[in-house]
């Protein structure tokens, strides 16, 4: 008896094999080697299409998802693919809350071309009943053992491996569901920005005012920080234009050192706002003191250019230039004394 098995086994095999040649010069192109489908211990009926059944919840149907559905579409020259999508009920109590309703998962689903027939509310637990019911042939999932969640097994599909009725495919490193929820609690607060930006009221993303505050406020001093750089960024290039080797310092490294430490001192407050460390007060005329902040800021830069020019253009002048220039200096400065004495 075991060798007939391993017999069958064999053939099954080969027939994989052709099958997985076959594949690749489908439509939707050869596999690559590391997700072609594994072969089972079952030999596919040749007088229908073969009926594989694959089963997932599918939040936020991803090309993941579609490849693993392509794997199993193509395990076989002529496939005929189920997929079955867990509902919200059962998926909530043994997986968690998802993103997507049951009714959108469906639809996702339905709108892969892989896919064949989609069986709505699909058990958590794949059974030999479900398997005659539906008239399936194989059942393709990645290798990972599943757990039953009554704990009754370490692995759901345990029973049609031993059937020899289970197609492996191979997951896609890198993309998940979970991942992309990951990374959208990550920038939780650019992606309630962007909703607000589009119409949509804090009410509507479950923010608290003060919570809405903070995270405007804390997104106007991300835009004052940018500024900062880009406004230092062009003076500098200004000022370059009017320097040579022989001016080597145009600001003395005392008046550097503290502007070093009042841009150190902005990025501090923009974490304390971003955190919620800032007061209310604050947070609730951050839109005052930021207005202000700009205007005054860009004023005083202007200041420090046309200054830092008028001591380069000084520096770099000739002798008789410079003699002539404090000449200058020194007449309009007795003019103005011989105006006031005449008042």
């Amino acid at each position: 008896m075991q060798g007939a098995t391993t017999d069958r086994c064999a053939m099954a095999k080969k027939a994989s094999k052709r099958a997985s040649l076959a594949a690749g010069s489908s439509p939707g192109g050869p596999l690559p080697a590391d997700e072609q489908p594994g072969p089972s211990c079952s030999q596919p009926p040749t007088d229908r299409p073969v009926r594989v059944y694959a089963d997932g919840v599918f939040d936020l149907f991803h090309f993941g998802h579609a490849r693993a559905l392509e794997q199993a579409k193509l395990s076989f020259p002529n496939t005929y693919l189920m997929v079955g999508v867990c509902g919200d009920a059962i998926t909530h109590k043994h997986k968690g809350k998802t993103v997507m309703t049951e009714e959108e998962r469906y639809e996702s689903v339905r709108h892969c071309k892989w896919v064949d027939e989609v069986i709505p509310d699909a058990p958590w637990v794949i059974t030999e009943e479900f398997l005659r019911d539906h008239n399936i042939d194989y059942v393709a999932h990645d290798a990972l053992p599943y757990a039953d969640a009554t704990l009754q097994s370490d692995d759901v599909y345990s029973f049609v491996k031993k059937l020899g009725k289970f197609k492996e495919t191979q997951r896609t490193d890198g993309v998940s569901t979970s991942d992309l929820i990951l990374r959208i609690i990550k920038d939780y607060n650019d992606y309630v920005m962007r909703n607000l930006s589009r119409g949509y009221s804090r009410e509507d993303l479950g923010l608290s005012l003060l919570k809405e505050k903070r995270i405007k406020a804390g997104a106007r001093m991300k835009q004052i920080s940018q500024k900062m750089k880009q406004q230092r960024v062009q003076v500098a290039d200004r000022i370059k234009k009017h320097m040579t080797r022989r001016v080597p310092r145009i600001l003395p490294p005392d008046v550097e050192s503290t502007v070093k430490d009042w841009a150190s001192n902005v990025e501090s407050l923009v974490d304390k706002v971003v955190s919620g460390e800032a007061g209310l007060e604050l947070v609730e005329n951050m839109d005052k003191y930021v207005s202000g902040f700009i205007r005054g800021f860009e004023r005083r830069y202007s200041e420090l250019e046309r200054a830092i020019k008028r001591t380069a253009s000084t520096l770099l002048a000739s002798p008789a230039a410079r003699k002539k220039a404090a000449a200058a200096k020194v007449a309009k400065k007795a003019a103005a004394k011989k105006k006031v004495a005449a008042a």
